[in-house]
């Protein structure tokens, strides 16, 4: 399988926004407002401070997706990179995309500079997804997530 990765276009919005719909379904049994999450991806291309999509092509076409967001930390005077929405088509699964994905934004944080972290966040029963962050020397942290939601 010859890859290609490259920071996600307009163009793709249709499919991030395919894909977004779609993991947000198998992970979460959640729908989303289609609406909403186009503006959501439009607004991070619009904003570069906000983060940005990294895609993964096959022949072309879009077999895989991941975001990234940022996050200060005083405590290490650096930033975190947060993988987000994270996505790979069903059939792709296991043929090493993610882990492609994974590794090119390592080495893009490590090019950067003043990275001082990846992140993720990963449902509580996604044994797969969680084996596959342990393969890439991710380690499970000793924190809990909470939220409210404003809207």
């Amino acid at each position: 399988m010859a890859l290609t990765l490259r920071n996600a276009r307009a163009g793709d919005v249709p499919v991030l926004v395919d894909f977004n719909i779609q993991l947000a379904w198998e992970t979460e049994h959640k729908r989303l407002d289609p609406t909403t999450l186009t503006s959501g991806i439009l607004a991070l291309f619009k904003d570069p401070s906000k983060g940005f999509y990294i895609v993964a092509e096959e022949e072309g076409a879009i077999i895989g997706q991941t975001m990234i967001t940022y996050e200060w930390s005083d405590w290490r005077n650096g930033m975190f990179w947060w993988i987000q929405s994270a996505y790979v088509r069903p059939e792709k699964r296991g043929a090493g995309v993610f882990s492609a994905l994974y590794c090119h934004v390592e080495q893009l944080a490590t090019e950067k500079g003043g990275v001082c972290g990846l992140r993720l966040y990963v449902e509580e029963d996604n044994a797969r997804a969680q084996e596959a962050y342990r393969k890439l020397g991710m380690t499970r942290t000793g924190y809990r997530l909470f939220e409210v939601e404003l809207r």
